[in-house]
């Protein structure tokens, strides 16, 4: 009789015995199937892996656009260094670093996210500052970090983006504290 085991997030193993001492498991979710054959050892009791194969579709970044889903989309303008407007398109959910990331923008993001520099700063346009959460101690301390604060400053990395921040705008400082001494820039991932 097959034993079904949930991993967590809609992800359920199911394994099935016989009187063989081959176990087979396979995993699911909406777009990707895994599945192995294990071998059990009786002396210690340990599970070998025979063999594994994981199938998947086409996989889509998390911020890749769905054009079917235009309740998820908001638009945003990137101000850079030397002034251009450069408008985008972005899924809610998705924080201004790894848009800007994903567009080419230079907003370094030199510790990817994990809130230990200040090298994503950007302001924020007036009209939308008021509809972001407040920051959090661990983000005020590193703007302090940040050259040329000014009230509307915030990290890249902790605006979220909202349906209520459709239409913001994001300025690139003029100078950022760069902690890549080499040149890195980080890449989306």
């Amino acid at each position: 009789m097959p034993t079904s085991t949930m991993l967590g997030r809609g992800m359920a193993v199911v394994l099935k015995s016989s009187l063989s001492p081959l176990l087979t498991c396979s995993a699911e979710t909406g777009r990707t199937k895994t599945s192995c054959r294990l071998w059990m050892n009786p002396r210690p009791r340990r599970l070998f892996a025979e063999s594994m194969s994981l199938c998947t579709t086409a996989g889509v970044s998390h911020s890749e656009v769905d054009q079917d889903s235009d309740k998820n989309v908001i638009n945003v303008v990137f101000v850079d260094r030397s002034g251009q407007r450069i408008p985008v398109k972005a899924k809610v959910g998705d924080n201004a670093l790894h848009l800007a990331h994903k567009h080419g923008i230079d907003l370094e993001g030199a510790c990817e996210a994990s809130l230990a520099c200040s090298t994503c700063h950007v302001y924020v346009s007036d009209a939308f500052y008021d509809k972001l959460p407040e920051p959090d101690e661990r983000e005020e301390d590193m703007l302090d970090m940040a050259p040329l604060l000014q009230e509307n400053s915030r990290l890249g990395c902790q605006v979220i983006l909202t349906p209520e921040l459709d239409g913001i705008e994001l300025t690139l400082p003029k100078i950022t504290r760069n902690f890549y001494v080499d040149g890195h820039k980080p890449a989306s991932h």
